[in-house]
């Protein structure tokens, strides 16, 4: 159990460092701490989503009884993954110091000067996802490796499989730190996020409900009175964070959305008259409005 979670503890933040020295030394490259730090982070996390995307997979195919079977890869990449958790809240942190110093950037000017209160504000801003880690390491940790007693090896599968989203949204979010949202690749990139968000972390929790009630020959909506109390708690504090993050998606979505069709419009004959002046605003490339921002997605 040690030795799996120091191979974590080493793992993932010695990914981290890797790939943060290489964009930086690379001489095709040759990126800033900033731009290396941020996109590093996010290839961190794309890759535990792609391990724990594969373990649930083979968790979940594995398992024919969803309650009894048991898969050795279980506990043993929960107990991997867990110091990533840890880790995260620093990368986070790390990337959100750097951000806030990018030139140009719309809170640059309120930027802290120091750690301390940078640290703070961080906190504040990043609340619900910080917390989220907090509560994966101190309730989720404990109680799916030692609570469980080696039952529904299948569920903890398919909540591995959450995870399948998380790199389509570390995508968008480079994009979006460096303004490409006016790409092909952020259109489909934001498209496949909301298909996977939606799939794999929304409906994930009803899916689950349904196996259960497929399992026990109980109708879907008896499912909930038949388990625990603590199971349908536990799926709501889970599932709450979800929806309102894919609310966030899908306002991203929308906005997006309606910027392609604005500058896809011919423009009023004013605006011809004051192109003549040259007095004309520079219309965004993107299409947004000059004053919206895309919701920035922490979800991982």
């Amino acid at each position: 159990m040690l030795i799996i979670l120091a191979a974590g503890s080493v793992f993932f933040p010695g990914l981290f460092l890797l790939s943060k020295q290489c964009l930086k030394s690379i001489p095709a490259l040759r990126w800033s701490e900033g731009d290396a730090v941020i996109v590093s982070a996010r290839l961190v996390s794309s890759i535990q989503a792609v391990m724990a995307s594969s373990a649930g997979y083979i968790i979940a195919s594995s398992c024919k009884d969803i309650i009894e079977d048991q898969h050795w890869l279980t506990s043993t990449y929960i107990m991997f993954a867990v110091p990533y958790f840890v880790y995260d809240i620093y990368a986070m942190f790390m990337c959100y110091w750097y951000k806030l110093r990018v030139k140009g950037h719309e809170e640059a000017a309120a930027a802290p000067q120091h750690m301390r209160s940078a640290l703070g504000s961080y906190l504040r801003r990043e609340f619900l996802m910080v917390l989220h880690h907090v509560v994966m390491v101190t309730i989720c940790f404990p109680v799916s490796v030692f609570y469980r007693q080696g039952k529904g090896d299948y569920f903890q599968g398919i909540m591995f499989m959450a995870e399948f989203s998380t790199p389509s949204v570390c995508l968008g979010k480079i994009l979006i730190q460096y303004k490409q949202q006016h790409t092909l690749l952020h259109k489909v990139n934001g498209a496949l996020m909301l298909i996977t968000f939606f799939i794999f972390r929304v409906l994930l929790f009803p899916y689950l409900y349904y196996a259960y009630g497929r399992y026990a020959s109980i109708p879907f909506h008896m499912v909930p009175l038949s388990v625990p109390w603590y199971c349908n708690l536990g799926a709501a504090l889970l599932m709450a964070p979800q929806l309102y993050w894919f609310s966030l998606i899908c306002r991203g979505a929308l906005r997006l959305f309606r910027g392609t069709s604005r500058s896809q419009r011919p423009p009023p004959s004013g605006d011809k008259e004051l192109q003549t002046h040259g007095n004309t605003l520079p219309q965004p490339a993107n299409g947004y409005n000059a004053r919206s921002s895309e919701p920035e997605l922490a979800t991982h």
